[in-house]
């Protein structure tokens, strides 16, 4: 006989376990056997007061940012729309299926709340955790960066001189002026002069022939089992090689173990990095930025540049002078430069 489907009206009691929803082979039961966040309440005792209403536990908080980045979520609003909907979300976060879940401006205030330096000391303390298990050795790191696309649209770059005179503007200027600090290439003047409105920190980027507003993550990977052991996202115009020492300083820091060999594609193959590591004593698997340059048609190869002994210079294939900047003492090179507005022209 067949059934008929009858309209659910609901029942007035349910005998309902939410531990017994979620299957016993889900990865989320063997991340929170794996997983202890108590030690948050005494890294933020500071940060909340002793008076006023009580906050979501710091440890919630932050398997909820978990779960925003594990399930690759599009949005904090998504988010918290999604959790009363998924049981296993429900059951990690230690939420009853009939509790409310909270506005998604929770995870916003929590990030400003905590600060950078609570989510470097969270990504520190788990790097040493896996240096503790044997999973990271120390010495063999390979260092990359990849651009992130900012969550902003295009239509939110202004040219500064567009902007009305008011506080938004001068928090505006303050950010470029730290983004001249930073050494911002890339884009060059284009960001010199352009800002997004929504996003400040975010730097217009070229790839592949488009243009987007984008961040850069910097990252060290250890050799042994791939574990990342440092991080930073500056704006997406910040080139590999500046940050090539700082990323190996902060390796060294959080494993405490000297690097012996580094592995680098092209962009960090500069002469300054060259002679930072020899200095060191890292050997090095990086290839020069400069052979590479050359061969692909964006510059000209050292043989191009003639040496004039008289007066002290180079005379570039265009003609142009090159004169004697600066001596390295310790590294033992001198610098012949030219104004870049020359090589323009």
């Amino acid at each position: 006989m067949t059934g008929v489907e009858s309209p659910n009206n609901g029942k007035l009691f349910y005998k309902f376990n939410l531990e017994k929803k979620v299957r016993q082979n889900h990865p989320l039961r063997k991340l929170k056997g794996l997983l202890n966040l108590d030690f948050m309440y005494g890294l933020l005792k500071d940060k909340y007061g002793s008076n006023g209403n009580v906050s979501v536990p710091p440890p919630v908080i932050m398997k909820m940012m978990i779960l925003l980045f594990l399930y690759n979520v599009r949005s904090e609003r998504e988010m918290m729309e999604t959790i009363p909907e998924r049981l296993d979300w429900l059951w990690f976060l230690g939420y009853d299926i009939d509790e409310e879940v909270l506005n998604h401006r929770v995870l916003s205030k929590a990030r400003k709340r905590w600060g950078e330096d609570i989510f470097k000391e969270l990504f520190n303390r788990v790097v040493k955790q896996a240096v503790e298990a044997g999973l990271v050795d120390g010495e063999k790191i390979f260092v990359d960066a990849s651009l992130v696309e900012a969550d902003a649209s295009k239509n939110s770059v202004k040219k500064l001189d567009d902007i009305k005179l008011d506080e938004q503007y001068q928090e505006l200027v303050k950010r470029l002026d730290e983004r001249a600090k930073e050494g911002v290439e890339g884009c060059g003047k284009i960001n010199q002069e352009h800002i997004s409105s929504t996003d400040p920190d975010a730097t217009i980027t070229s790839q592949s022939g488009v243009r987007n507003l984008s961040y850069k993550v910097h990252r060290s990977v250890d050799d042994r089992k791939e574990i990342i052991t440092s991080c930073s996202v500056p704006t997406g115009s910040v080139n590999e090689a500046h940050v090539l020492e700082k990323t190996i300083a902060e390796h060294e820091e959080v494993v405490e173990a000297k690097v012996k060999t580094v592995v680098a594609d092209s962009k960090y193959g500069t002469t300054e990095n060259y002679n930072a590591l020899k200095e060191r004593g890292i050997k090095t698997h990086i290839k020069d930025l400069g052979a590479s340059r050359v061969r692909r048609g964006e510059v000209f190869g050292k043989e191009r540049f003639a040496y004039v002994a008289e007066r002290d210079v180079y005379i570039c294939p265009a003609g142009k002078e090159l004169q004697r900047r600066s001596w390295n003492r310790n590294r033992k090179w001198m610098k012949y430069r030219i104004d870049k507005e020359q090589c323009a022209i």
